[in-house]
């Protein structure tokens, strides 16, 4: 993925939230990431969401933070804060306790590029490092995935 990247001269930034900051190392644990991988926001918290990265306080409030409005939303303001050509964003539940409503595994990986932003919905099991890891997962293959396609 970071050949992909590197050799068109684009780069990634990461929005995250229930994988804290989890994806952010694994795209930096490549040698040479620094050329593609330009850096990222743990947004934890709600109000990080809209206060740092810029997600619309009224899209929160209509849809919530774990919805793919929200991901679309964190991806597409993190590339813009970054000036990254991609944005790649990860919320959700990841356990143990529901939250908005949502059972543990509800996960959202969102994506923004050249294309313009959207989310994927993942049903994870498992508990919560493992919800972690496999959205994590999910996400790199979601931009390995959509650097193909171009």
């Amino acid at each position: 993925m970071h050949e992909l990247l590197q050799l068109r001269g684009e780069t990634v930034a990461t929005a995250e939230s229930l994988t804290g900051g989890q994806l952010a190392a694994l795209l930096t644990a490549v040698p040479g990431a620094s050329r593609s991988y330009v850096g990222g926001v743990v947004s934890y918290a709600t109000s990080v969401k809209i206060e740092v990265l810029g997600v619309p306080a009224e899209l929160v409030e209509s849809h919530g933070v774990i919805s793919a409005p929200c991901a679309s939303a964190m991806a597409a303001r993190v590339a813009a804060v970054t000036g990254a050509v991609w944005g790649l964003a990860t919320t959700g539940v990841a356990g143990p306790d529901p939250q908005e409503g949502h059972p543990p595994g509800t996960v959202y990986v969102g994506i923004a590029g050249p294309e313009g932003p959207t989310a994927v919905r993942l049903e994870l099991s498992g508990e919560r490092a493992e919800i972690q890891a496999a959205t994590c997962r999910e996400a790199l293959g979601l931009l390995t995935g959509q650097l193909g396609k171009r």
